[in-house]
């Protein structure tokens, strides 16, 4: 065996179980705070995606107006070709597209209370009313 090994002080042949515990508890702090800044810019993002998946979806109702004559009464009618309807082009969206980025279905209502037809997204809860991220807005608007 090496005879320097037991001549070096013990302090340092390693770590001790409390210099650990402070590590581990500094590296919770930052992940704690790295998580929630990354969190908060989800929903930022999604709620900014929502906004404009709300106008594309608008558009895809505009043309399919255009083609049938009148908005879709529910907007199925924009994946599937509804009975009875000529001049039908589509499909006018994916299925996916009938879904905010939260997972929620956008609000539709034909007539409209504000135009040919009112298209609503619902924010991150899904439910009409709320604020921040969790404020509805309308193809009006």
């Amino acid at each position: 065996m090496n005879k320097n090994m037991y001549l070096r002080p013990r302090r340092s042949l390693g770590f001790t179980l409390l210099e650990m515990l402070a590590v581990i508890v500094l590296l919770g702090i930052v992940a704690t705070i790295v998580v929630r800044q990354v969190g908060g810019n989800v929903d930022k993002g999604k709620y900014g995606a929502g906004k404009a998946q709300l106008a594309s979806l608008s558009m895809k109702i505009e043309n399919y107006a255009l083609d049938v004559g009148t908005p879709p009464k529910n907007l199925e009618q924009l994946t599937t070709r509804p009975t009875n309807v000529r001049n039908w082009s589509g499909p006018y969206a994916k299925s996916s597209d009938l879904n905010d980025p939260f997972g929620h279905e956008f609000g539709y209502r034909s007539p409209g209370q504000h135009g040919s037809f009112d298209l609503i997204f619902y924010g991150q809860d899904g439910q009409p009313g709320g604020e921040g991220y969790s404020a509805d807005i309308g193809n009006w608007e």
